[in-house]
């Protein structure tokens, strides 16, 4: 199992037990850019300098700490032991202030996921027992966690089930919360769109349209079209073939009218199917790119391309 990326106590009224949390995401992109100087071709590089004025001396890492300004130009210094040795109880233990149903967390709320897991077999018992009482109670347990320079408010929740089958494993679910005051006000938005009234037939076809675009969720059946977009041009590049360039969306002509719009829609969708996966339409490569991906892989194209022309396509 991999290093735990927080490790501390969750205590809900006299009951404590110990827990370590697990990120539940990864980065999974492929391709990775550097900045490139336009005129020489060569990788550009960083260096944190003193602000004296003149000096273009670099600073060695481990003779930078953090500073706070005060009063302008003046600042006061903070070590990192000092910051690691803040009195805030956050920092190695959960405590549960309040419980609430899972329907109150609306998701603008939610930040990240993390898996939580007991710390050694000592824990499982009590952690068990948490766990059971909040899937059975359909309860989220909040509290607050300190980590990454802040302070978090945190969810802890049991995974839902899936569907005539138990969750999978025995573990459970936090996710970080944003504040209330990060979060922006929708009125602010929403106050201006212009009030109409609903015409009956046409919520019946929407309605009806909605219905046979429903169909069981599979996350599998979607994946990044930008990182594949992305791959596609660096080896159009790389092998000297044209880039493929993005069709303009056509410019509407006269006006539709939205009855007749929903009508063509619901005969397009066709009838609705239980459980079928969402049709994703897939990208299509042009040809020549297509004929390049029949060979080598990207990292193995860029070896075999000339020398000459690999400089110069850089």
């Amino acid at each position: 199992m991999p290093r735990p990326f927080w490790s501390g106590q969750i205590q809900i009224s006299l009951v404590s037990f110990g827990v370590s949390l697990f990120p539940a995401v990864e980065a999974k992109g492929e391709i990775r850019f550097h900045q490139i100087s336009r005129s020489t071709g060569k990788r550009i590089h960083h260096q944190k300098v003193s602000g004296e004025p003149g000096s273009d001396t670099p600073v060695d890492k481990n003779d930078i700490v953090k500073g706070y300004e005060y009063r302008r130009g003046e600042y006061v210094t903070i070590e990192p032991t000092e910051i690691e040795n803040l009195r805030l109880p956050s920092r190695h233990n959960i405590a549960i202030t309040q419980c609430v149903d899972l329907d109150e967390l609306s998701p603008e709320l939610f930040e990240k996921p993390y898996f939580v897991v007991p710390d050694g077999e000592s824990q499982a018992e009590a952690f068990a027992v948490i766990r059971k009482a909040l899937q059975t109670t359909r309860k989220a347990a909040l509290g607050k966690i300190a980590f990454g320079g802040r302070e978090h408010l945190i969810a802890i929740t049991v995974p839902r089930k899936a569907e005539g089958s138990e969750a999978v494993g025995g573990g459970m679910m936090a996710y970080t919360l944003r504040y209330a005051e990060e979060l922006r006000s929708p009125a602010a938005y929403f106050s201006e769109i212009k009030k109409v009234g609903i015409d009956e037939e046409q919520l019946s076809l929407a309605k009806e349209l909605i219905q046979r675009k429903t169909s069981a969720f599979s996350l599998e059946k979607f994946h990044d079209e930008y990182e594949a977009a992305l791959k596609e041009m660096v080896e159009a590049k790389v092998n000297h073939l044209p880039i493929p360039k993005d069709e303009a969306a056509p410019r509407a002509g006269k006006v539709i009218q939205l009855m007749d719009v929903l009508r063509k829609s619901v005969e397009s969708a066709g009838p609705a199917q239980e459980g079928a996966a969402p049709r994703v339409r897939a990208r299509k490569a042009p040809a020549k790119v297509a004929e390049a991906k029949q060979g080598p892989s990207l990292v193995r194209t860029v070896a075999k391309a000339k020398p000459g022309r690999a400089r110069k396509s850089a």
